[in-house]
């Protein structure tokens, strides 16, 4: 790092979809050596910035909804985009589009939506009987989910609301990081 000083940051080129493909300049990296190594030097800073360390550089990710995207890898195994499994789910949140959100210590993920189906069985009301389809999608209308909880490995979460324009803030991540020098 101290060979090159002044190498400067670079915005706008790296993103993170909502089913957790990198995409360089919009297109798909479908490189397995190129996504080893984006997943391996992915990363943020004190302020809620996502990047991938190359070498001196610094690439910061625009991140389509969260920093995180979980895919479930078998009945009660969550699994990061890079590939790191989910130990604990800390809160469930759910948005007025239908999104699952799961803070799971490192941030905030979004549930990969192939995996909707199998979450939307594991909703249920406070009397523990499923919640059926009609009583999920006047929570999510109403943007009250009060009394919903998520079983997920033998735990009742319960659900909470969030507006999607609401994540970054509440979750503290910066979707689309910029130069300081265009903040003004």
């Amino acid at each position: 790092m101290r060979r090159w000083p002044d190498v400067p940051a670079c915005y706008g080129w790296l993103s993170l979809d909502r089913r957790g493909h990198w995409r360089l300049r919009g297109e798909a990296v479908s490189h397995r050596g190129l996504n080893d190594f984006l997943n391996r030097r992915y990363a943020h800073d004190a302020a809620g910035n996502y990047f991938v360390q190359n070498g001196p550089q610094r690439v910061y990710v625009e991140l389509e909804y969260t920093p995180w995207i979980v895919r479930l890898v078998s009945s009660e195994t969550l699994e990061t985009h890079i590939g790191e499994t989910v130990d604990q789910v800390l809160s469930a949140a759910i948005d007025e589009e239908g999104n699952l959100l799961f803070d799971i210590g490192i941030g905030i993920a979004l549930l990969c939506d192939r995996d909707l189906p199998s979450f939307i069985e594991r909703l249920h009301i406070e009397n523990g009987e499923p919640a059926d389809e009609k009583t999920v999608l006047a929570a999510i209308d109403d943007g009250t989910v009060d009394g919903l909880y998520l079983a997920w490995q033998k735990r009742r979460l319960p659900l909470h609301a969030i507006r999607r324009p609401e994540v970054p803030r509440h979750y503290r991540f910066v979707p689309s990081p910029q130069p300081a020098d265009t903040l003004s």
